[in-house]
């Protein structure tokens, strides 16, 4: 049985760095109380296998990243198109208010 549901994943994440660890990257879902930040990286995963990522720009303007997501095991896998790469990330947690990816 998987330790992870695609349920749980479906939703906008954000990067939560105040809690990153050595080991671990945190993401929160956008209904969290952030702490004042200058910019955060995010990811939408939806439904239909499709997501939405942004990231803080050179002057400050978000850029965005589209593409096809999926969950294989405990990895999930973001396939970025065009030239933008995706990620391959393992999974550390993943609850309704909490998402741990393996830090790169």
């Amino acid at each position: 049985m998987a330790r992870y549901s695609r349920e749980v994943l479906l939703g906008r994440w954000i990067h939560s760095h105040e809690e990153d660890s050595e080991d671990e990257m945190v993401f929160r879902p956008d209904t969290h109380d952030f702490p004042p930040s200058r910019g955060r990286s995010s990811f939408e995963l939806r439904a239909d296998g499709t997501y939405l990522e942004r990231s803080p720009g050179p002057v400050d303007i978000p850029e965005e990243s589209r593409g096809r997501w999926s969950l294989e095991g405990e990895r999930l896998v973001l396939e970025g198109e065009g030239e933008r790469p995706g990620h391959v990330w393992e999974l550390t947690a993943a609850e309704g208010d909490r998402l741990g990816v393996k830090a790169p």
